[in-house]
């Protein structure tokens, strides 16, 4: 039987082994943003959310000559970053609050902000942090009304955890339109590029759609658990997923996943 990651005790932390799993998966999505961002030099870099490193070693050949920085909350993310892109300086910071210590020619942010609230208020602020001519790139999953997030919503209201988990369900941020985007960021940006992709990954069966939401969109719902309790939830959910993604012939699933991408530059 597969070991599953989900199946052992789950951290407070973020598990860069359990969300570097589908490596080639997620950093496809961060190379698709990077690859249109304006320029072919840069003098200063932040990859806000750099996870494991594997979009800070995108940045450092996109631009080899700049100063790059990776800022991200999680520590032991942060541990996996400094071994695998040891030029590259990183912070411990919570990009709500982070500042950098100069302006940007590129602030590049692959599937972190849709964690955060308040985008009426972050995405113009994190554009006023950029030099004139600068880029500010964002990746969004934006998946939180696909059938992979109705489940958690939906197992979230079951078992003794419902107390806990039904106002995290309500709450959780929602991505905005793309016309508020482009408003937002209108008075400070112009060449405003917003576009969806949707990724089709083809993974073996429930057990790997758990293993990829557990290291990232599962983690608000977890982090409140114990570990019995994480295990429980994810039983139910790995059941609801089975319903909602049937299986091919070969034990394969198909997992739909959209995201959102936007590159805007700096008066």
């Amino acid at each position: 039987m597969t070991n599953h990651p989900w199946k052992r005790p789950v951290t407070a932390d973020w598990n860069p082994n359990l969300y570097m799993k589908f490596e080639p998966e997620r950093t496809r999505a961060a190379r698709d943003l990077l690859a249109q961002v304006p320029g072919n030099s840069a003098e200063t870099v932040f990859d806000l959310g750099c996870g494991p490193g594997n979009s800070v070693e995108l940045l450092q050949r996109r631009f080899p000559q700049a100063a790059i920085t990776g800022v991200d909350s999680s520590e032991a993310m942060l541990r996996h970053a400094r071994l695998r892109a040891p030029g590259a300086t990183f912070q411990l910071k919570d990009i709500t609050t982070w500042t950098p210590d100069r302006p940007a020619d590129l602030i590049f942010a692959n599937a972190a902000l849709h964690f955060l609230p308040d985008h009426e208020v972050l995405f113009p602020r994190l554009a006023s942090l950029l030099k004139s001519g600068g880029s500010l790139a964002v990746q969004m999953p934006n998946i939180v009304r696909e059938a992979s997030h109705a489940a958690m919503r939906l197992v979230a209201t079951e078992g003794p955890w419902a107390n806990r988990l039904v106002p995290i369900a309500k709450t959780r941020p929602v991505i905005a339109s793309f016309e508020e985007y482009h408003e937002w960021l209108r008075p400070l940006c112009v060449d405003i590029d917003i576009w969806m992709t949707t990724y089709i990954h083809r993974l073996d069966g429930p057990d790997d759609i758990v293993d990829w939401f557990a290291g990232s969109g599962l983690r608000p719902f977890l982090d409140p658990l114990d570990e019995h309790e994480r295990r429980d939830f994810l039983a139910l959910y790995k059941r609801e997923l089975e319903h909602a993604y049937p299986a091919e012939p070969d034990g394969k699933t198909f997992l739909s996943y959209p995201r959102l991408f936007l590159v805007a530059v700096r008066k």
